[in-house]
């Protein structure tokens, strides 16, 4: 049983992650029916950006955990947003004036990622690096469970995160203009909504998501290395396509649901069975249920 209970605390902290990033995914797929590949890029792009960031603050105000911490963040989350932004500017958006087909802008959204993997591994080489201490590791014993105050942060700001994302879709102008363009991009701009700013909102948003979830991936597995976004990206994507694509919540379930299910495989079975297990598990569940616990069929207008 204390076997158990401590898999699930462990299975809360890989959801966590899967669906943090899984809501990026969610995000732009909901405005624009795109499915943003090169955005498990951005997360690696974020776990570099804090690891300089970070040994730069920890460099010049040591000692100072919290602050550094807080301000790592903001500014990683400042960096990724604008990183997503540039990519829609640069990569996106003249496909979409052109009005192109879809699988061009997918198979942009692949270069992409293939860019940000390359492109640090020229500038910054293969070497592997260790992401530098900003909180001081503190371990909480409730009785068989073992938890440490990086595993409980990670968790609550998974919940934090998709609360705050649900009311800014649900209770703000920029997410109703979102839902608006997801549901007739064409009528939206008769109707005087800047439909350019709210995707150019959407993408800096989706972006600084995966900031959150680099930093605390990097604070939880600290050793880092270029291609460290494209399995975890990948497995995030198949997470939110298993909760529905589109679907906020089910973005947001389908991360621990992935989550739950790799770290009991693994904790039952030999490790190496984890991912093919995980996916045929997934595979089963979307033969099932195409559209994901959550999502619905959409009908195409003619």
């Amino acid at each position: 049983m204390s076997s158990v209970l401590q898999n699930i605390f462990n299975a809360l902290q890989w959801g966590s992650f899967y669906s943090m990033i899984a809501l990026g995914y969610c995000l732009v797929y909901g405005v624009l029916r795109l499915i943003n590949f090169a955005h498990g890029d951005i997360f690696m792009a974020a776990c570099y950006g804090a690891y300089f960031i970070a040994t730069a603050l920890l460099a010049r105000f040591a000692g100072a955990g919290i602050f550094v911490f807080a301000a790592t963040l903001a500014l990683t989350m400042a960096f990724t947003a604008l990183l997503g932004v540039t990519i829609e500017r640069v990569a996106y958006r003249p496909l979409r004036s052109k009005g192109v087909n879809r699988l061009y802008v997918v198979i942009t959204a692949l270069m992409v990622g293939f860019i940000l993997e390359n492109g640090n591994l020229g500038l910054l080489g293969a070497r592997l690096r260790s992401f530098p201490t900003m909180l001081d590791k503190q371990v909480w014993q409730l009785g068989p469970v073992a938890l440490t105050n990086l595993k409980v942060l990670v968790i609550g700001a998974a919940f934090a995160v998709f609360g705050i994302l649900q009311f800014i879709v649900k209770k703000t102008v920029f997410g109703m203009s979102m839902r608006a363009i997801s549901y007739d991009k064409f009528a939206i701009p008769l109707m005087g909504i800047p439909v350019n700013r709210v995707i150019t909102f959407t993408f800096a948003l989706g972006s600084a998501l995966a900031a959150v979830a680099g930093i605390l991936f990097g604070m939880s597995y600290p050793v880092l290395d270029p291609y460290m976004g494209m399995i975890i990206g990948w497995k995030a994507f198949i997470a939110a396509v298993v909760g529905g694509i589109g679907e906020i919540t089910g973005a947001f379930v389908g991360g621990f649901i992935l989550g739950f299910i790799e770290i009991f495989i693994a904790a039952f079975f030999p490790s190496s069975f984890k991912d093919l297990v995980s996916f045929v598990i997934l595979l089963m569940i979307l033969a099932i249920k195409p559209t994901g616990f959550f999502g619905v069929a959409r009908s195409t207008k003619i």
